[in-house]
């Protein structure tokens, strides 16, 4: 299960390194920025479930943690997309 989470991040990575290079250039693609929620997500998770049946070491406790905190990030990033005000670059570079 963890390197089904392992993959799921990876993935999301790449589109999440793909979307920020896009934004720099002034574009910006919702299909490509769902694909990179839905596999952080799904990455997320697993990596609860992973945690809650005791597979995760305390490296990966600390992980858990900080995908955590960017996912709280990755939400105020969608909020602010939605609600049409401009994506804070900082916040893009600390998300990633």
């Amino acid at each position: 299960m963890v390197i089904y989470a392992i993959v799921c991040f990876a993935v999301a990575a790449v589109l999440g390194i793909t979307l920020a290079t896009l934004y720099q250039k002034g574009k910006l693609s919702l299909n490509l920025a769902a694909a990179h929620g839905v596999f952080a997500a799904i990455g997320l998770i697993l990596l609860i479930i992973a945690a809650a049946q005791g597979l995760l070491t305390t490296v990966g406790i600390v992980a858990l943690i900080a995908f955590i905190v960017a996912a709280g990030g990755g939400a105020i990033l969608i909020f602010n997309h939605l609600t049409k005000h401009a994506l804070p670059k900082p916040l893009i570079a600390i998300h990633g």
